[in-house]
């Protein structure tokens, strides 16, 4: 039987995407893309905005018109939230919320479609397991997510995750040292440390997550290690300094700011102001001048006047990150931010969304600019039909090179020699000529063997 998967959200979606897929491929399923026809289509659903909850609803349209009889699961945050609502969707199957999602089989039978659903959706706090595995990205060779930590403990108000994942929990220490070592095995280069707040990792078990990045820094056939992303009032100076110290730690933080202005924070009970983040993201900088800084932020919370708006504009073209990662707000059932006064206008909202996104394109091409003429590590993925491949750099710098399959999935040291949209432009002279003598020696052993 064929299986297809379409994933929508974070990193941790995708981990455990991959962890479901391998329950598949072990059972003898062979994995399709998810525009073509399948069997069974499973969806990974995101529920932190109404756009992620909008496109979950046409990705399952999708999929039956692309086969009308496949069997259609949908799991995830917004099949916690909104079971009910998913499973008006005419063609779903099975929908499954968070203590449910790594026992499809359990569930699905003989996948064939029965006149109604099935929704299988325990309450959240009997949630408290997760399954402790590491999960290497669907189809993808080169990065590896590893799930380290799930849940969270900080109130948000304007977040659904808590109720849809519950309280902060992680995998014990020696397990996922011992997850990691079995991805090295498997020749994979980068993991990335995944989950939905790594930063409060170990807290419950008698851990933190500076010791759990020691370990790791341990083991052998890890080239690379990255962070997916981390709150800036867990991200301390210790921290900073031994991952920038290490030689397998990328030196690349992703720290979510939300908003610049402090009157704004203080509404979304975040757990810092913008002083303190100003400091974080200075100190790196100060640490590592290439370091890569990612930020994520919201337009349009309740009370932001524009006022507040240009004041968190001109917050953040004046910190020293490197690329920014723009969200319009939007109202989630049951959570404080719903009931605040003075709601913005949505057109207002995506009109400064569009004002965020316009600034974050400035300071990522400033920051790419940066980087023609000299020459960084790549770690190689696929190709794409243009004849390019693409990779990433230790600081998320996304760098296109001509196409070569033998570098796939090994680092390559790239020259820069410029910047087109999102990304540098790079070449790996190194490369050209042995590939090019490796063909010719090849077509002459097999022209001589002939003869």
């Amino acid at each position: 039987m064929r299986v297809a998967f379409h994933t929508l959200g974070c990193k941790l979606n995708y981990s455990e995407t991959s962890t479901i897929g391998r329950q598949f491929t072990d059972r003898g399923f062979s994995v399709v893309n998810f525009d073509q026809p399948s069997d069974v289509y499973v969806v990974n659903t995101c529920s932190v905005t109404e756009r992620a909850d909008r496109e979950c609803r046409q990705l399952i349209r999708r999929a039956l018109r692309t086969a009308p009889d496949a069997f259609v699961i949908v799991t995830g945050c917004y099949a916690q939230l909104q079971p009910g609502e998913i499973a008006s969707i005419e063609g779903v199957d099975l929908v499954l919320g968070t203590g449910e999602k790594f026992r499809i089989f359990d569930h699905a039978g003989d996948f064939l479609k029965k006149p109604l659903p099935q929704i299988f959706v325990s309450c959240i706090d009997e949630a408290i397991d997760f399954l402790p595995a590491s999960s290497a990205e669907f189809g993808e060779r080169t990065r590896a997510f590893l799930k380290i930590q799930d849940g969270c403990d900080f109130p948000c108000t304007f977040c659904t995750i808590p109720m849809a994942r519950g309280g902060s929990r992680s995998q014990p220490l020696h397990e996922i040292v011992s997850a990691a070592t079995s991805i090295a095995e498997q020749g994979y280069k980068e993991i990335v440390l995944t989950g939905v707040n790594v930063g409060d990792y170990g807290k419950n078990i008698g851990s933190n997550f500076l010791e759990l990045a020691r370990a790791l820094d341990e083991i052998d056939g890890i080239e690379r290690i990255r962070i997916s992303s981390i709150e800036p009032n867990l991200l301390s100076r210790e921290l900073i300094d031994f991952v920038l110290g290490s030689q397998r730690f990328c030196n690349h933080f992703h720290i979510p700011l939300q908003s610049g202005c402090d009157e704004i924070l203080g509404s979304m009970r975040r757990r810092y102001r913008a002083a303190h983040y100003r400091s974080v993201v200075e100190y790196i900088r100060q640490c590592d001048p290439d370091a890569g800084i990612g930020v994520d932020i919201i337009s349009g919370f309740p009370g932001e006047s524009d006022e507040m708006f240009e004041r968190s504009c001109r917050f953040i073209a004046d910190l020293p990150v490197t690329y920014l990662h723009a969200f319009t707000y939007s109202e989630r059932e049951s959570t404080p931010a719903l009931q605040m006064p003075h709601p913005v206008a949505p057109a207002v909202r995506f009109a400064r969304t569009e004002i965020l996104r316009e600034l974050g394109q400035k300071i990522r091409h400033a920051f790419l600019e940066r980087f023609v003429g000299r020459t960084v590590s790549v770690l190689m993925e696929g190709s794409d039909r243009n004849g390019l491949m693409s990779g990433l750099a230790t600081n998320y710098v996304r760098v296109m090179v001509p196409a070569s399959p033998e570098m796939v999935n090994t680092i390559q040291d790239v020259n820069i020699i410029g910047v087109e949209s999102e990304a540098c432009r790079g070449e790996c002279p190194s490369l050209v000529a042995p590939a090019a003598v490796r063909n010719y020696s090849e077509r002459n052993a097999v022209l001589i063997h002939n003869i």
